[in-house]
């Protein structure tokens, strides 16, 4: 484990032959057997490239993902696996709440699409403009922050 003086030991994860699968929650239109992989936009900001995918072992939190994405397109959910070492993912790890229940977690390198989540059952229509009117205020703050 890494650590440093000033944050909690970072958890890391490296993919075996029996590969977890993750979620990744988003509005891209991508196939089965492509990259999710750093060097595009973010989900959440307009030019905003991030260092990190990041992704969750929680269909909940990928939901999530998939419905506060900014773009036009359909929300999707994909089944993915690391193809390299992850790590708890730092915006929500003791930042938000202690130690990781949202199961987030991220890495530098590329995740592969092995499937794709058909049939799920989101957050009202009510509860999504909620969120999104609470991010809005967070970035007029200066709040919404990413760790990356």
């Amino acid at each position: 484990m890494d650590t440093d003086k000033t944050t909690t030991p970072k958890t890391h994860h490296t993919p075996t032959l029996f590969a977890q699968t993750y979620f990744h929650g988003t509005k891209a239109d991508l196939k089965i057997g492509d990259y999710i992989q750093v060097g595009f936009n973010t989900n959440y900001e307009e030019n905003r490239v991030l260092k990190h995918i990041y992704v969750s072992a929680t269909l909940n939190t990928a939901i999530l993902g998939a419905e506060l994405a900014s773009g036009t397109g359909r929300e999707r959910i994909y089944l993915v696996e690391a193809t390299d070492e992850i790590e708890d993912d730092p915006n929500v790890t003791d930042k938000k709440f202690p130690g990781n229940p949202t199961k987030s977690y991220c890495s530098k390198h590329p995740f592969k699409i092995v499937g794709e989540v058909a049939v799920w059952h989101g957050n009202s229509a009510e509860q999504i403009k909620k969120m999104k009117e609470n991010l809005e205020k967070l970035r007029e703050e200066g709040k919404n922050i990413i760790l990356d």
